[in-house]
């Protein structure tokens, strides 16, 4: 679990107590006076754990701090950043909350209260890294890939066979359409499924960042760089690497990556010797590649490199017959987020509005879709229908619309269920934050849940 906390404050002496407050109980962590340094110590560290002063120079505005929030969850999404500021007002609180602040308080802190925080936002962090675990562990089972389309066969079987050839794999296709599963799936496969799958998106991270992360770097090789890191390629030593949209990668990378892949070696940044090492490589995009190298932004030799077999994903809406399998799938799944639900089927009418639709975001909005759907439902033996997004029942057939329109009252019904589901989504669950957002009391939300049969 993370003990490595970002503090970002511009009073000196107040870093200095909170630092010395924190590392009395185990914490390790770095300080930073103002945007621009907390900036590098974040992405040159992994942070997880960031206590963040709004007023920040060289602005010292609200915004300064609201913008570094904003990039933090960006780059890190399960960052937990706790904000404190010298005013409590409670909209700014609120605000900043639903910005992904973890927590907010006001200035001056108890000690007490800042260390309570600091615990649970750790603790939560882990409970988090626990779910992915089992995630990722499922995943990289083989019957985690279903389907019997004959386009999803023909990429599963040729991603089995490419598994056991030790070159580079190519996944292309549309965004969500199953790529990180398909690389599990083709490590798992390998002579090196006991070794490290390492993943990274090359699309979220600046190119001078990026370069840190992958190769490594040496302590004082930039500013922020207060120690040895070793980079991705030589914790997948051994493994698998995977490289989430490639066709992001910048110019000057994609020479040092090319570099790498043809001859075993890496250097860390701000070093005079390479590490040599042995990853297998497996990229994804999205992006058509071969317009890239046309267009001269992606390199010819890196192209060819990566593309040691090609594995092309359908999109959902081309794989006839597979969305009620992965519906039921993603819905049995779901119940580890909602975990008092019980385990509803899927109605005839709901089947066919999920068929009929068109499926844009492929597999990662059908699977939020039954996350959303299983809420919703309500402890109901079926998914109906009206537990559908609306433009999902947009797709339903007339005949199920055999007892006319709603009323008004049924309609505003519908309407409050659904900002219900959502804020409790959006607040993962916590009932004072939800209440907060809709701007209800606790007990008026609790009342609200119960009358709609949401636990």
């Amino acid at each position: 679990m993370t003990s490595l906390v970002l503090l970002v404050d511009d009073d000196a002496a107040l870093r200095h107590a909170w630092r010395r407050l924190l590392k009395g109980v185990g914490y390790e962590v770095l300080d930073a006076p103002d945007a621009p340094t907390a900036r590098q110590l974040f992405h040159a560290h992994p942070v997880r754990l960031v206590l963040l002063d709004l007023m920040l120079p060289p602005e010292n505005t609200p915004e300064a701090g609201t913008a570094l929030l904003g990039e933090f969850l960006s780059a890190r999404p399960d960052t937990k950043v706790v904000v404190v500021s010298g005013t409590g007002e409670a909209s700014l609180a609120l605000s900043l909350v639903q910005r992904g602040a973890y927590d907010f308080f006001a200035k001056p802190a108890e000690p007490e209260h800042l260390l309570t925080v600091l615990d649970r936002a750790r603790a939560r962090l882990g409970l988090e890294a626990r779910v992915r675990e089992l995630e990722q562990s499922l995943a990289a089972r083989e019957d985690h890939l279903l389907g019997q389309a004959p386009a999803f066969l023909e990429a599963k079987q040729l991603a089995a066979r490419a598994a056991a050839a030790d070159i580079p794999v190519l996944l292309t296709g549309a965004s969500g359409t199953g790529k990180e599963v398909f690389a599990r799936f083709v490590h798992a496969r390998s002579r090196r499924a006991e070794r490290p799958f390492v993943t990274l998106n090359c699309g979220a991270i600046s190119p001078h960042l990026l370069e840190s992360l992958l190769f490594g770097h040496k302590k004082g090789a930039f500013t922020g760089a207060v120690a040895d890191t070793k980079g991705l390629f030589v914790e997948a030593h051994g493994g698998t690497l995977f490289l989430d949209e490639i066709g992001d990668l910048q110019g000057e990378l994609q020479v040092k990556l090319l570099r790498a892949t043809e001859s075993g070696e890496v250097l860390p940044v701000g070093a005079s010797r390479p590490v040599q090492v042995d990853v297998r490589l497996v990229s994804a995009t999205h992006q058509p590649l071969p317009e890239l190298v046309a267009d001269k932004r992606f390199r010819e030799d890196l192209y060819w490199r990566l593309r040691g077999i090609e594995v092309a994903l359908p999109r959902l809406a081309e794989r006839p017959g597979d969305v009620g399998l992965l519906a039921r799938h993603f819905l049995h799944h779901a119940r580890a987020l909602v975990p008092q639900a019980a385990l509803p089927t899927l109605a005839p009418a709901t089947v066919r509005c999920l068929e009929t639709y068109e499926w844009p975001g492929n597999l990662r909005e059908l699977r939020h879709e039954m996350q959303r759907a299983l809420v919703l439902a309500g402890g109901r033996a079926e998914v109906l229908p009206e537990d559908l997004s609306p433009a999902l029942r947009r797709t339903q057939a007339p005949a199920d619309a055999a007892s006319g329109p709603l009323t008004l009252e049924q309609t505003i019904e519908r309407l409050e269920r659904e900002e219900l589901t959502r804020a409790l989504a959006e607040c993962a669950g916590n009932r004072s934050h939800a209440a907060e957002k809709l701007g209800l009391s606790r007990q008026g939300l609790l009342n609200k849940m119960a009358r709609h049969g949401l636990r």
